[in-house]
This record gives structure tokens, C-alpha cells and sequence, in this order.
């Protein structure tokens, strides 16, 4: 093994964070954030200027990891489930008296936020499926009283949008070909009236991002008429569509509005890294000058209710993440923190974008991080799948690159068709194509590295998680004599039963499963061969399998059903079951024990360094 520097410690790489989600209170003076309170993740508060934090939360099992001010300078607000079972809770912090209430306290519930607005401080509107398990009704939350009071009753759809005036007035609808129709209302009491149609092939690049100032019109991101997502404004009354930012390749990615004048700043696109487009010409100073801060890529985190100071985070590939306040007045920014700091002191590799035509001529991306020092050849290689699969890769800081990189790997990231962010031609490549070109696109990136001479062929494992962990399944069963080893996390091993068990909530999202994956109803045997378990006994591979005993979204079947059939085969498997987990980790110790297991794994297989 030719890699040098110091290995990387695995609690620093997936232990807690030192301080993440830094968010600026309403007034501009205070500022909140994520940190560890006895090696739990909680909420902590202190001045904007800098002098003593506290915690304001207490929670003693899973650790907070979402949460928001409200805009009443009083409270603030976050979500917590129970287990990973993502039925979530919203709880409320009172700030001036310190105490804690439960505001939707439901069992086998779930809480989504629908609009949190500074022009209604007092009052936020949340999603219940109190009443159907399917759908989620809206209500308001009186944060004073913590009333709850139903305002719209779904008439089935996915998910909802409000006005300036917290008025629901948009939702999407799921048509049986899996595209949606955009419904709209001119008024609360008024009928719900389609305002677009969107086919199954605009779906997964079309969505709604919010009402313009005076409620007359939406702005959406669409592919519609285009191949990739582009931001539009469209009219409510006639539907006609104001085209504001586009490319021909990369979806609109992100979009900071003004929340006051409903007016559109800027827009970003991720290609290889996110790049920045600022519409607003009052905000070219403040951008260059912020832009100006730190090499890596610029995100949005927030501002006051004055517009004076924002936040912006910066993501680097071969460093911690960090977080700047900035004063639009005087454009000089203070450096808040770095999520890990402990990271600058252990050698970090580069995350490189590179791109291979597969097989059907479709141009694919991804990233490379290699090993620090060593020669990029004939290296060991680690094929790390992204979930979804309806999700891509992006450059930027990523704790499992920078593990296996240290470690010796060469890791690989592929963007494989089905990806999104690229356009629906592309995302829609991968219609159907679960463990076929999918996975192909998987086994053409291999090929490629090893025609490049940097990968070993006898030496590639593959690794992931959700769909990724189907991925890492379908390795070990329809192509084991590509993969020397193989690891999956919470990954479907049978796509009938898969889609058979998805949460209740999902249910009106059923027809993307079949349109995109196939129906157990009319195409079991399609899905049957397209299942890791059909070829169970193919496997000739180590194979390692961790789940989350709660995750509603892959159940503990999804394991148990292939691990059962490699035990009965006489096959060599491990198999790791969290019993207080869900779709992934989110307790430090059991995250270490994942990465212990994987670590000693892959190092047995294809020869990696390994922390004791």
C-alpha cells in the first residue's frame, strides 16, 4: 500500500460534528446552531457577535438534525422521530422560558412543515396525516397557544404551497401514468382547477418553488418545453409561462427569492460544481464579494428580517465545511466556524469531476478521489452507488471519499442515468432499468477505469446505500465475477416486495414506482429479474448487509429476505441489524460500528489501510 499521511480517525470522519447549521434569528443577533451536548445533537443559541451559547435543547437518544426559527423572536422549532421510524414530531423551544412542548403530539403521525412566513410571525402552517395515513392535511399552529386548527382537508394531493398571506392556494396531484397535475385556487373557499398538466416524462424536473408577491402567479421549475429544468414564471390566470433562467443541460438547482418582494435574486446550476447566476444586479457586489471569502462552493443559508446580514457556507472537497456571516452594509464578512475542524490537521484528497461514454453512447458523469501520495495505478477500487436513485453526486466535502481515499481506495461516484440534475432525457434513461442499464452504466464506468490503467480489476468492491445497496446487491448477484466484495446499507434485495411496503404516506407517489420501476401487480416476473434475491445464489462474493431495523422506507424484510436466502445456500455473508435505526444512521456510535465493520471488511478484501 503506497498511500501516505496519517490515517484519518473514523470519528472525526462520521463521529459528530463539531458545529453545523448555523441559521441567524429574525432580529439579526442571535445565531443558532447544531453541536454535541454530552455526544448528542442538539440546538444551541448565542449572540451574532460572538460571546456565551447554551443549549436549548435536551435530547438524550437520536440528536436533533432539523430546525428553524420562527419568526415571532421567540421560539424556535424542530423536528425529531423516534427510532428512525420518520413519523416526525414538530417541538417547540420557548426561548424566553426555556421550555420544550411536543406541538403535535400524534402518534404514528407525521409533521411536515408547509409554510413558516415573517409576515405571519405568530402562525405556521403544518402537514398532519392524522385522519389518512396517505395524506396529510393541512393545518395552522397557533405558536403561542399551540392550537391546531384544520384549514384545508386533502382532496389527494402530494403536497402543498401558500401564498404570501399563508393562504394554500397550490398542490401537485399524481396522474396514473406517474406525472401530476399542478392544481391551483384563486381564494380558500374557492374549488380547486388544474393549471397544468405535467407528463410522467416532465415529473422529475418540474417543481414549484413559490407564489410571486401579489399571489397571481407561481414560480416553477419545469422541463416542459426543454430538456432540463428551467425557471419559469407562469401566470395563474392563463398559464402562460415567462421563461427567468435556463440551460440546455443542468436543472435549475437552486433559488434564493427575496421574501419580501417575491422577486427572483439569483439561481444556481450544479454542473461539475454549482455555479451561480445573479439576476438581481443590486446583489453583484454582495456575491463577488462573499464568492470572494473561500474556494470552495457557495451556498445560502439564510438571512434577517432586515436583509442587512446573511449566511453563507462554503463546501470544499479537501476540507471542513465553513460558515461566514456577512454584512451587506459594509460588505466585510466574520468567519463563524468549520463544521470539523480536526479535519485540517490529516491529509485530504481532491474530489476530481471526470465523464466516460457507456455502452449506448449516453455521456456520463462522476467524481474520482484518489488515494494522497499514491501512484494512480492499478489501485484498489471502492464503486460508491448514491441513493435514490433519483439523486446525484456532488463535489464538495464527502466523508465517505475522503475515508476510502485514505484508506487506499480510488473511489468512484458515478452519476448513472436515472441520476437527476442532468435533464429528464437523462433521468428518464433510467425508467425500468433497475439492475439492467443502470447498472450497466455502473459496470461501463469500471471498464473505463481500468482501460485508464488506475483501476485494479481484480481488486474493485462495490458499496452503498438505499439504492445504492441494491446496486452493491445486484453486484454480488448478476455480475459477482466483476466485484470482489461487495457492501450494502438498507438496500431493497426484492423490488415487489419493496414497493409492496412503502410507507403509507407514499402511496400517492405509487405510480412513479410503476412507471419508473415496474408494477407487482401486472409485472411481478419483470420484477422478479430484477431482483438481487432472484439470483440469490449467484453470489460468489463476500458480501456485507446492514439495516435499520425501523426504516420505513426499505423494511427489515428487504435484508432478512436475502440474508435468509444466502444462509440457507451455505453461502459466507455478514449481516449487521441496528435495532434503534432507520434509513441510515443517525447515532454516532452505531454510524462508528457501521464503519468499523466496513472498514475491516474492505480492508480484508481489497487490502486497505484499517484503523484498529
Amino acid at each position: 500500500m503506497t498511500t501516505t499521511g496519517a490515517l484519518i480517525p473514523r470519528d472525526v470522519l462520521f463521529g459528530n460534528p463539531e458545529r453545523v447549521q448555523p441559521k441567524i434569528s429574525p432580529d439579526g443577533k442571535r445565531l443558532g446552531w447544531i453541536a454535541p451536548v454530552d455526544g448528542v445533537l442538539n440546538v444551541w443559541v448565542g449572540d451574532l457577535a460572538g460571546g456565551e451559547a447554551m443549549p436549548v435543547t435536551d435530547d438524550r437518544e437520536r440528536g436533533i438534525r432539523t430546525y428553524f426559527w420562527a419568526h415571532d423572536h421567540r421560539h424556535l422549532l424542530y423536528l425529531q422521530d423516534k427510532g428512525g421510524d420518520e413519523n416526525w414530531r414538530l417541538y417547540g423551544v420557548d426561548l424566553d422560558s426555556g421550555v420544550v412542548r411536543d406541538l403535535t403530539p400524534f402518534d404514528d403521525v407525521q409533521a411536515q412543515v408547509v409554510e413558516v412566513s415573517k409576515h405571519h410571525p405568530h402562525q405556521i402552517l403544518v402537514g398532519l396525516n392524522r385522519d389518512n395515513p396517505q395524506l396529510h392535511d393541512v393545518y395552522r399552529l397557533d405558536l403561542g397557544s399551540g392550537e391546531l386548527a384544520k384549514v384545508v382537508e386533502n382532496p389527494g394531493l402530494l403536497d402543498w404551497v401558500a401564498d404570501m398571506d399563508m393562504r394554500v392556494r397550490c398542490g401537485s396531484a399524481p396522474t396514473p401514468d406517474g406525472g401530476m397535475n399542478l392544481m391551483v385556487r384563486d381564494g380558500e373557499s374557492d374549488e380547486w382547477r388544474l393549471l397544468l398538466e405535467v407528463s410522467q416524462e416532465d415529473a422529475l424536473t418540474t417543481g414549484v418553488v413559490g407564489f410571486t408577491a401579489d399571489g397571481d402567479g407561481l414560480f416553477l421549475i419545469t422541463s416542459q418545453g426543454a430538456n432540463a429544468g428551467r425557471l419559469v414564471r407562469m401566470a395563474l390566470g392563463d398559464g402562460s409561462q415567462q421563461v427567468i433562467a435556463e440551460d440546455p443541460t443542468y436543472d435549475v438547482s437552486d433559488v434564493i427569492v427575496h421574501p419580501d418582494t417575491r422577486e427572483v435574486q439569483a439561481v444556481a446550476f450544479l454542473r461539475d460544481r454549482i455555479e451561480w447566476r445573479v439576476l438581481d444586479t443590486a446583489l453583484g457586489a454582495d456575491f463577488e464579494a462573499m464568492r470572494a471569502l473561500h474556494p470552495g462552493d457557495m451556498g445560502f443559508a439564510g438571512r434577517d428580517h432586515a436583509d442587512v446580514t446573511w449566511l453563507a457556507t462554503f463546501t470544499a472537497d479537501d476540507g471542513p465545511v465553513s460558515y461566514y456571516s456577512f454584512d451587506r452594509s459594509t460588505k466585510q464578512a466574520t468567519f463563524l466556524f468549520e463544521h470539523q475542524p480536526a479535519l485540517s490537521g490529516y491529509p485530504l484528497s481532491s474530489m476530481e469531476p471526470f465523464s466516460y461514454t457507456a455502452r449506448d453512447g449516453l455521456t456520463v458523469h462522476g467524481y474520482l478521489t484518489f488515494p494522497p501520495g499514491a501512484e494512480r495505478k492499478r489501485l484498489p477500487t471502492v464503486l460508491n452507488v448514491h441513493g435514490g436513485p433519483w439523486g446525484r453526486d456532488a463535489w464538495g466535502f464527502d466523508p465517505e471519499a475522503q475515508w476510502l481515499a485514505n484508506r487506499g481506495y480510488l473511489c468512484v461516484q458515478v452519476n448513472f442515468r436515472g441520476s437527476t440534475g442532468y435533464g429528464k432525457d437523462f433521468v428518464n434513461a433510467g425508467d425500468r432499468e433497475w439492475g439492467a442499464r443502470m447498472h450497466d452504466d455502473l459496470l461501463d464506468a469500471v471498464d473505463w477505469l481500468v482501460e485508464q490503467g488506475y483501476a485494479d480489476p481484480e481488486r474493485v468492491g462495490i458499496y452503498g446505500g438505499s439504492y445504492g445497496g441494491y446496486a452493491a446487491l445486484v453486484g454480488a448477484t448478476f455480475t459477482p465475477e466483476v466485484f470482489r466484495c461487495a457492501v450494502d446499507l438498507v438496500g431493497p434485495s426484492n423490488l415487489k416486495t419493496l414497493i409492496e411496503s412503502i410507507p403509507p404516506y407514499w402511496a400517492p407517489l405509487i405510480a412513479t414506482f410503476h412507471t419508473r420501476v415496474g408494477n407487482p401487480e401486472t409485472e411481478e416476473d419483470f420484477l422478479w429479474s430484477r431482483s438481487p434475491l432472484s439470483k440469490a445464489e449467484n453470489v460468489s462474493i463476500p458480501l456485507l448487509v446492514a439495516q435499520g431495523a425501523n426504516d420505513p422506507r426499505v423494511k427489515q424484510a428487504e435484508s432478512e429476505q436475502i440474508v435468509a436466502a444466502l444462509r440457507d445456500k451455505g453461502i459466507d455473508h455478514e449481516y449487521l441489524l441496528f435495532e434503534d435505526e432507520g434509513h441510515g444512521f443517525a447515532k454516532p456510535e452505531n454510524r462508528l460500528r457501521f464503519y468499523a465493520h466496513a472498514e475491516r471488511f474492505l480492508a480484508e478484501h481489497l487490502g486497505g489501510r484499517c484503523e484498529d
